[in-house]
């Protein structure tokens, strides 16, 4: 069995979010979705293996980030680029996209249906929360989500093909009205740039990092009983 001191475990900024659930009972310290999330990075730091995630939204942020960034660059006349660097403090990690002045996070919706185009504040709490570890770590008051739409690769688009076809039962190609139909939903480099770009503002707010760092002390003492127990039953005799 690995030892691993949970007493300083590191959260990443991208998951600050699952911590800061609250929980249904005001006499609860976790809520079911922070011990379910808390449960499975226990796991994967105790074998040092990553749960596997794959997702069509995921695989195209992915593979179009540079292009999200471009867009952006183009109409904000901003020069972002990918950054690779980790910053880090005694509790938390995380990757965030700055230059001098601002710092940014890049989001491609998968199509137009999840594009917030008519938000008109930020409702993602997992995206408000990773903002405010961002802006911890590099000392910035504040941030920016920038939400963009476009193309999506065609391979993902005929990935998206063959699922509406397995949907739809049909056993040979689709009929060409539907192909053409999937297709135009995931092309969109005809419409203007600026019609494609959704940004929310994001201002540090300190009570609400001092809320943070309370509930990763109370995640720390979570997962070092988890890691107790775990001892303890292996310690005991399975007969």
């Amino acid at each position: 069995m690995r030892i691993i001191n949970f007493e300083k475990y590191k959260f990443r900024c991208s998951d600050l979010g699952k911590l800061m659930v609250n929980p249904r009972k005001k006499t609860d310290t976790l809520s079911a979705t922070t011990k379910n999330f808390l449960q499975e990075k226990h796991a994967e730091t105790i074998f040092g293996k990553s749960k596997e995630i794959q997702s069509k939204y995921l695989s195209k942020g992915i593979l179009v980030e540079d292009d999200a960034i471009e867009m952006v660059n183009r109409v904000t006349s901003e020069k972002y680029s990918k950054n690779e660097e980790m910053f880090q403090n005694d509790m938390i990690t995380g990757t965030p996209d700055i230059n001098e002045s601002s710092l940014i996070d890049i989001k491609s919706s998968w199509d137009f249906s999840t594009f917030p185009m008519h938000q008109k504040s930020l409702s993602n709490r997992d995206y408000y929360w990773q903002m405010h570890g961002y802006m911890e770590l590099t000392g910035h008051k504040e941030s920016t989500i920038a939400y963009c739409l476009v193309d999506t690769p065609k391979k993902l688009v005929e990935d998206e093909i063959r699922r509406v076809k397995w949907q739809l039962g049909f056993i040979d190609d689709l009929p060409v009205d539907l192909e053409e139909e999937v297709y135009n939903r995931h092309q969109y480099n005809d419409l203007p740039e600026e019609l494609r770009i959704k940004t929310f503002k994001v201002e540090y707010n300190q009570d609400d990092i001092s809320a943070l760092y309370e509930r990763i002390e109370v995640c720390r003492e979570y997962l070092t009983d988890l890691s107790v127990g775990l001892g303890e039953r292996i310690m005991k005799p399975l007969i």
